[in-house]
């Protein structure tokens, strides 16, 4: 029968579905078998030829017939997975039935009355109606998700089989053992099998089925305070699921082995289209959703064999109840972390490799779920995160990130990608290592659109975070307290700032500390705090290779004695903020004059009109994402509680305090009679005495006599010979005491844990679009707005 026929008969049969007044019976088959029997259509076909509309008819006006099609469906899966799948025809219905659960499962989320369906039983359906069997009857979804387990690693089908001879081609599939079918080389497996097309695009056609499954979690509205746990993603990572172990690793090692170059040849993908790609789209989406895992609320060990509780026995405490979770905090031989490594900073450096050569590499398009994924591996693996941090690699992930910041700074639709890059490199910044990284020179040169300067990693950073700020989308300002926040905690490590990372900074600090700036928002002196703490670091730990730096602050001294004599009467206060309605902008570009950008660089463009995007729920504040700890003289750190009399004394900004010296806070900033906040006196006053400027009035105090006087000798104007007196100067015994040095270190919390579940379902959402798999569905979890 030709296909033309098949898709037909498919539609007759959905036709009858909503027009049928009786309900179906299960026991129908020459009915039901329409939907599955001969059909050869793609899952593209069963999109068409199943619309919305009619699927939500059935689910209103038939209940029984789609309740019944979803059972056959989910039947017929169980049965290949039990068989083995021998014949062509086996597979075609395992296809056509996983194909039709993936277009109709999200209209199942969407209704709260038929949510529990797939987690009743079906009573005594296809067991030759015996009443005693339905006591252990299983739900439909664990049904469902073991088949599709059993299916992954079925021979012929999805893996290649082992048996030589075709005489006795089924191999029991109960006795196999799936360990051996892993389908990549990689971490704990050694053997790569040959390339399969057929098996690639089935592993994807059930990797989407199963994705589907766990797409219930799109339905829910976001759960304020802590951790949602899918029931779905919860049973498939559960010791229920013989296959956990071998699908973890075939999923990691599928995304990290992949080479989208191909076989080194410049546009070989031209040539070839390259079926790999969708699979490991789809794995690294089923991977990231699988280790959705709220780490604060679990009192486990921490992955480094401390435990987070108290454990009374000698004996590890048992890990996270997801076996996904538990196998990825568990990996540590050093091959395997090189491996996984070398994976996903090849693959976030592809998109970047397509800007020197255009079009000669295929271009990956999911670098979002890398992120998350890294993320993860850093989250819940703490021997990988300093694994990262102990080779200079961590650089081959910091630069693309860097790139995907700048490049997506002025484009809203793209907000979610900004967050994750700073949140990875504020988990990153926490560590010491990672500033110690930053010093090495940065040679590569990726077309960027920033000023050209030469330098190490520090300076790309710094300057990709200045252009951030200056020039990027409005709503990344709550990302400004995190970008100077990672800043603070690298800089006492950075040996050298070049003169353009030099000027950037001060001219954050000029635009910060205008008057307006810092009475028109209750937060906004703390970004000022922070740029004060990067001076006072490299200052007292780093001046011996600052010249560039120091410089810098004499020639833009008067900002720091402005900031000293800050007017706090109420008078100048309403005075600077009427100034403020005359500039709207947040950050003067005067004084930032942008040299030529890099070669090959193209501007960051607003996203196109009309693109979608999901939103995001609100990224807790600075000080609920970090934790204060203090570097004592080892370099070990020590957690700091924080107690209002300690910050303060600091003079670090108001946000390590307890809520009591924050309701103080709130108190001397009255609200005015519109309910709206007004900065005054006493609240100007309550940061202003603690704005740490000794350090730099007693280098100002002590160094401008000197440069006036070389200037007055020699009739200088000349830069260089002021630089090299600098290098040569020193404050030995002149400065302050060093303070100790703070680093603010991420800590997991139930906030951060939901929005990374909007944001992954988010992207994923918008990431499937052939087929459209939630598109036009009512998802809770976030809105889709256009552009």
């Amino acid at each position: 029968m030709g296909s033309a026929d098949s898709k037909l008969n498919f539609r007759k049969a959905v036709i009858q579905l909503t027009t049928k007044t009786q309900p179906v019976e299960a026991t129908d088959d020459a009915f039901w078998d329409q939907f599955w029997a001969d059909t050869a259509t793609s899952v593209q076909d069963v999109f068409a030829l199943v619309p919305a509309a009619e699927i939500r008819a059935v689910r209103e006006e038939s209940p029984s017939n789609l309740a019944t099609l979803c059972y056959k469906a989910v039947e017929k899966l169980v049965q290949g997975a039990e068989s083995g799948c021998h014949s062509e025809k086996e597979k075609q219905v395992v296809l056509n039935c996983s194909r039709l659960l993936t277009r109709v499962l999200p209209y199942i989320f969407e209704d709260p009355d038929w949510r529990g369906f797939f987690w009743s039983t079906v009573p005594g359906a296809g067991r030759g109606g015996g009443e005693e069997e339905d006591e252990n009857a299983r739900p439909l979804a664990e049904s469902l998700l073991l088949a599709i387990a059993d299916l992954l690693f079925c021979p012929d089908f999805t893996v290649q089989s082992h048996r030589r001879s075709t005489v006795d081609s089924a191999e029991d599939v109960h006795s196999l053992d799936s360990c051996e079918y892993i389908w990549e080389a990689g971490v704990g497996f050694a053997h790569s099998p040959q390339p399969n097309y057929i098996h690639d695009m089935n592993r994807m056609e059930l990797l989407k089925l199963l994705l589907t499954c766990f797409s219930e979690a799109m339905y829910l509205p976001p759960a304020p305070e802590g951790g949602s746990t899918n029931p779905w993603v919860q049973f498939f990572c559960s010791t229920e699921n013989r296959h956990a172990l071998p699908l973890f690793t075939s999923l990691l090692n599928t995304v990290c082995a992949y080479d989208p170059v191909g076989y080194g040849i410049p546009y070989n993908h031209l040539l070839f289209s390259d079926y790999r790609e969708p699979l490991v789209e789809e794995a690294a989406q089923v991977l990231i959703v699988t280790l959705d895992h709220d780490s604060a609320t679990n009192t486990s060990p921490t992955v480094d064999g401390t435990t987070t509780g108290t454990a009374m026995d000698d004996a590890d405490p048992p890990g996270p109840e997801n076996l996904f979770v538990n196998y990825l905090s568990r990996i540590h031989r050093e091959e395997d972390f090189q491996f996984i490594l070398k994976g996903i900073a090849r693959l976030l450096s592809n998109p970047l490799l397509q800007t020197y050569l255009p079009n000669s590499t295929k271009k990956i398009q999911f670098h979002q779920e890398l992120l998350v994924l890294f993320w993860k591996l850093c989250d819940f693996n703490k021997k990988f995160l300093f694994f990262v941090l102990k080779s200079s690699d961590v650089l081959d992930i910091l630069v693309p990130i860097l790139y995907f910041l700048n490049d997506a700074r002025a484009d809203q639709s793209r907000v979610g990608l900004m967050h994750i890059g700073v949140f990875i490199l504020l988990l990153l910044s926490g560590e010491r290592n990672f500033g110690v990284r930053l010093n090495k020179p940065y040679s590569v040169r990726v077309p960027m659109d920033i000023p050209v300067f030469t330098g190490t990693h520090a300076d790309l950073l710094i300057v990709v975070f200045h252009k951030i700020i200056t020039s990027g989308h409005q709503r990344l300002q709550p990302l400004f307290d995190c970008l100077l926040t990672i800043v603070v905690n690298v800089s006492p490590y950075l040996k050298s700032l070049s003169m353009v990372t030099a000027n950037k900074l001060l001219h954050l600090l000029e635009a910060f500390s205008t008057t307006w700036f810092l009475f028109s928002a209750a937060q906004n002196h703390h970004l000022v705090f922070f740029l004060l703490e990067v001076f006072n670091n490299i200052i007292q730990y780093q001046f011996d290779g600052n010249s560039n730096l120091v410089y810098a602050i004499i020639r833009k001294r008067s900002v720091f004695h402005q900031l000293a004599n800050l007017p706090t009467d109420l008078p100048a206060i309403h005075k600077a903020l009427q100034r403020r309605r005359r500039t709207p902008e947040p950050l003067s570009r005067t004084g930032s004059q942008e040299g030529a950008s890099m070669e090959g660089s193209r501007p960051a463009a607003p996203a196109e009109p009309g693109t979608l995007k999901t939103s995001l729920v609100a990224t807790p504040g600075i000080d609920k994402l970090t934790e204060k700890s203090q570097v004592s003289e080892d370099g070990t750190l020590r957690s700091l509680e924080p107690e209002p009399q300690q910050s303060l004394a600091e003079g670090s900004p108001a946000k390590g305090e307890s809520s009591q010296a924050w309701r103080e806070q709130r108190r001397l900033s009255s609200p005015s009679a519109s309910g709206q906040w007004s900065p005054t006196p006493d609240w100007v006053l309550s940061w202003k005495s603690k704005l740490p400027l000794q350090t730099i009035m007693r280098l100002l105090q002590v160094l401008v006599p000197q440069v006036e006087k070389i200037c007055i000798d020699k009739g200088l104007t000349d830069e260089s010979e002021i630089l090299r007196f600098l290098q040569h100067g020193t404050l030995v015994g002149l400065l302050p005491v060093p303070h100790p040095i703070l680093i603010r270190k991420y800590q997991a919390n139930s906030g951060t844990a939901m929005w990374f579940r909007t944001y992954m379902w988010g992207v994923i959402y918008l990431r499937n679009v052939d087929p459209p798999i939630w598109y036009d569905t009512d998802v809770k979890l976030f809105e889709i707005q256009r552009v």
